[in-house]
């Protein structure tokens, strides 16, 4: 199973659905909400993301950028 890790913040409805999303197909992530935890805004901006939600898995070295169902779906299986 992949370790999924998404990072999302406060009022963001992209990561809102994201997060349905995921917990509809059952698929587990751990979250990153960097409104309560910026220590990682830095890094994600360093990858070059400028926008959550990020969702990065660490086994397949995927990443999603946004409220992705088309992409989502792939970690539903």
């Amino acid at each position: 199973m992949n370790t999924i890790t998404l990072y999302t913040k406060n009022n963001c409805p992209q990561c809102l659905m994201t997060k349905k999303f995921l917990a509809q197909k059952n698929v587990e992530f751990n979250e990153i909400n960097i409104d309560k935890e910026p220590q990682y805004i830095d890094s994600l901006k360093e990858q070059g993301f400028q926008s959550v939600p990020v969702l990065k898995t660490m086994d397949e070295n995927m990443t999603i950028v946004g409220f992705r169902p088309d992409q989502l779906r792939t970690l539903a299986v």
